[in-house]
């Protein structure tokens, strides 16, 4: 693709943050079909050359308002997210996600992140919950450059494949609970992994993790009821 600017560090602000609230899905943060405003890309590793659009055709990240929700269509690897999306104590998490035509790429994960600390800087934290299309997911915790694998790629039924008979999309939903140590873990209503663990950071910024070259509709992120 094009290269349309060039971008110095691993951290893309796309306009300074001037939202109070939690993004609403259904209401686009500026224009839509424009890249949001207030939202932050930030990429596995600095690429000088990465650009964020509106123009699948040019940009290395297609990154726009599509109410509802949002659509990202990536290049390299990265994470997106909103500073107002920041929660701490007992709370759930949730996404609705529509994974594209993966044009045979299915060992790329997507899905959600909580737990966000210092994620503009060196010490960047989260906790990660992923899903690809081989039928898979995968929880990891990142510091700063380096990841731990919570629990390895593990399949599940509950996970839907895009195939050829699936229509233009493959639609899943992906929860994340916290109540105390406790953390579950629910792809389409159905829990795939309960952890009890005090060690694992959770208060801070949620938002979305998306892998290489993924084709992908964001109908939802927010707090479930």
């Amino acid at each position: 693709m094009k290269k349309l600017i060039s971008i110095f560090a691993i951290i893309f602000v796309i306009v300074p943050t001037v939202f109070a609230q939690m993004p609403d899905p259904k209401v686009p943060q500026g224009e839509n079909l424009k890249v949001p405003e207030g939202w932050q890309v930030r990429f596995d590793h600095a690429d000088h050359d990465a650009t964020i659009g509106d123009d699948p055709e040019t940009a290395d990240i297609y990154f726009v308002n599509m109410t509802p929700g949002w659509h990202v269509t990536t290049g390299p690897a990265a994470i997106f997210y909103h500073p107002a999306n920041t929660v701490e104590g007992d709370f759930s998490v949730k996404a609705k996600l529509h994974l594209f035509n993966p044009n045979g790429r299915n060992r790329e994960g997507y899905g959600i992140f909580i737990g966000g600390e210092e994620l503009d800087g060196d010490s960047q934290e989260y906790l990660y919950f992923l899903i690809r299309n081989t039928g898979d997911y995968l929880i990891k915790e990142r510091e700063g450059e380096e990841t731990e694998t919570v629990k390895g790629w593990t399949a599940s039924d509950a996970i839907v494949k895009y195939t050829e008979d699936s229509g233009s999309s493959a639609e899943n939903n992906l929860e994340v609970k916290v109540s105390g140590d406790d953390l579950t873990f629910i792809i389409n209503g159905v829990e795939v992994a309960t952890l009890s663990d005090s060690d694992l950071d959770t208060d801070g910024i949620f938002g979305l993790r998306v892998n290489h070259s993924v084709n992908l509709h964001v109908e939802d992120l927010g707090l479930s009821n």
